[in-house]
């Protein structure tokens, strides 16, 4: 049986036709970044997270698993937090991306990155920015009514130094209005 499925792939793939010489895979998107218009051409199949960073040059998102478990590359598409690195760039025309450089306003820290600072809810600091722009939705979903509510909706982003309760902490003190 796996012989006759071996000989039938080997078969199908001696009858495809070939890829068209010259046949491009790239695409035009234009899409607004941290409030600022930006026009790129790329492969089709190049993820707005690699968009992000080797097009635009924007670092802050990370590359940690690029398989979507960690949450490193969390940004937000239209003000909903999304996995960069499981997003096609292409899907993005027309639409707003915000990233970790584009929270704080003429050098002044967004209020959760002042939060994080203050509870030291970082610590080699990689999974940081992925971990603020989750908290950013988070507020913005009103999911922070408890520090169980918090912890299950950051529940995808992964802290290998294990920081969380100095991040549950930021984010309740943000949720709550104040600095505690």
């Amino acid at each position: 049986m796996r012989e006759r499925v071996v000989d039938q792939a080997r078969s199908d793939a001696a009858h495809s036709p070939p890829a068209a010489a010259g046949a491009s895979t790239e695409c035009e998107v234009s899409l607004r970044v941290n409030g600022s218009a930006r026009a790129l051409r790329f492969d089709s199949r190049v993820t707005l997270l690699d968009a992000l960073r080797d097009g635009l040059g924007l670092t802050g998102t990370k590359k940690g698993c690029d398989q979507g478990a960690c949450g490193a590359c969390t940004v937000l598409l239209d003000g909903r937090r999304v996995l960069s690195c499981l997003t096609l760039a292409a899907q993005c025309d027309r639409r707003e991306v915000t990233t970790i450089e584009g929270l704080s306003r003429d050098g002044v820290l967004h209020r959760l990155q002042e939060a994080f600072v203050r509870h030291d809810g970082f610590q080699c600091g990689y999974c940081t920015p992925g971990q603020i722009m989750s908290a950013v939705a988070l507020l913005a979903e009103g999911r922070a009514g408890s520090d169980e509510e918090i912890r299950e909706f950051m529940s995808g982003n992964l802290c290998r130094c294990g920081a969380y309760p100095n991040i549950v902490a930021a984010i309740r003190e943000v949720a709550a209005g104040g600095v505690e």
